[in-house]
């Protein structure tokens, strides 16, 4: 049967566990967001290639240019 003292030890080692875990968990959240944005950004860059005219940057300055 363990003492109170092992018993202590025993529920402050589980507690600095479930710390590390708490600790581990925050500082996947800011990841998690970055990535949400990320493929926000993505999914936004698909969007406007689908509806993008094949002129490239170059050629779209050139044109530009061209005008003036």
């Amino acid at each position: 049967m363990p003492t109170a003292m092992e018993q202590r030890l025993d529920r402050i080692v589980h507690e600095l566990n479930e710390i590390r875990k708490e600790m581990i968990l925050l500082k996947m959240q800011p990841a998690v967001r970055a990535d949400r944005k990320i493929n926000v950004w993505k999914s936004l860059g698909e969007k406007i290639s689908v509806k993008w005219d094949h002129v490239s940057a170059v050629d779209e300055i050139r044109q530009q240019r061209d005008r003036v």
